[in-house]
C-alpha cells in the first residue's frame, strides 16, 4: 500500500483549525471569551515554538465538547466548517491529493486536533482514511478527555503503526506532507518527506536534509520553495 499521508493545519487548510474553533466557540459565547481566547492563543504560540504540553491542551481543547449538548455541537460544528474553514480550503492542497489518489496512492490525513472537529474537515476533501486524538464518549456525550495516544509528534507514528498494523501491511514507499516541526518524528519515519509552507526549524531541517519544501498557497498547483 503506497500512502500519500498528509498534516491537516497550515498543510492542506491555510490555517489552523484546532486553534479557529476555540476562536469561534469564544466569538459564539459558548465558552468566556476573553479568558478562553488567552488561553487558545498561549497555547498555539506554545505549539509553534515546539513546547506544548498535549495534555494540559487536550483538557483545555476537549472541555467544550464536555459541557454541550451533542446536538447543538453538530450544529455549530456545521456552520464552522461552511463559515471558517470551507475558505481555507487549498485550491493547490485539492490537487495534490487528487495527483496522489490518480496514481493509486492512498491518501490519509494525520493529524493532532481531535476527531470532532477534523471529520468534516477530512471529508472536504474526500479522504476516508482519518487518524486524529479522539475524544472519550459516555451515555451519549463527551466526557472531556481523550481515548488512547494522541495523535502528536511520535504519537503520530503509533497511530500509523497500528492502522497499518490492522491492515496487515507494511510503510512502504510512502510520502508525509507537514508544515511543522512537531512533525519531525515521522517525518523521519517515512521513505518522502516534504516540508509543507514550514515553519523555519522545519525550514532548515528540510534544507540540511534535501527534504523537497513545497508551497500549497500560490495558486491551484503546488509549487517548489526552492
Amino acid at each position: 500500500m503506497r500512502l500519500a499521508i498528509f498534516d491537516l493545519d497550515n498543510t492542506l487548510l491555510g490555517g489552523d483549525s484546532d486553534h479557529l474553533w476555540g476562536r469561534f466557540l469564544a466569538e459564539l459565547g459558548v465558552v468566556d471569551g476573553e479568558r478562553y481566547e488567552r488561553a487558545n492563543e498561549r497555547y498555539l504560540r506554545e505549539y509553534e515554538r515546539g513546547e506544548l504540553d498535549i495534555d494540559e491542551f487536550l483538557a483545555f481543547a476537549l472541555r467544550p465538547l464536555a459541557e454541550n449538548a451533542p446536538e447543538d455541537l453538530e450544529a455549530w460544528r456545521r456552520r464552522f466548517v461552511e463559515e471558517r474553514i470551507r475558505p481555507l480550503v487549498l485550491p493547490a492542497a485539492r490537487q495534490l491529493v487528487e495527483t496522489h489518489r490518480a496514481r493509486g496512492d492512498v491518501p490519509l490525513i494525520i493529524t493532532a486536533t481531535n476527531r470532532f472537529v477534523t471529520e468534516p474537515i477530512a471529508a472536504l476533501f474526500g479522504i476516508e482514511e482519518l487518524l486524529a486524538t479522539e475524544p472519550e464518549h459516555a451515555n451519549g456525550r463527551y466526557t472531556g478527555r481523550h481515548r488512547g495516544t494522541p495523535t502528536f509528534r511520535e504519537g503520530k507514528i503509533h497511530a500509523l503503526e497500528a492502522w497499518l498494523a490492522e491492515r496487515d501491511e507494511p510503510l512502504e514507499a510512502s510520502t508525509f506532507y507537514s508544515d511543522s516541526r512537531n512533525d519531525l518524528p515521522l517525518l523521519e519515519r517515512v521513505d518522502r518527506p516534504v516540508a509543507v509552507d514550514p515553519d523555519p526549524v522545519l525550514a532548515e531541517t528540510a534544507r540540511h536534509r534535501g527534504w523537497p519544501r513545497i508551497t500549497l498557497r500560490a495558486g491551484i498547483d503546488p509549487q517548489p520553495l526552492d
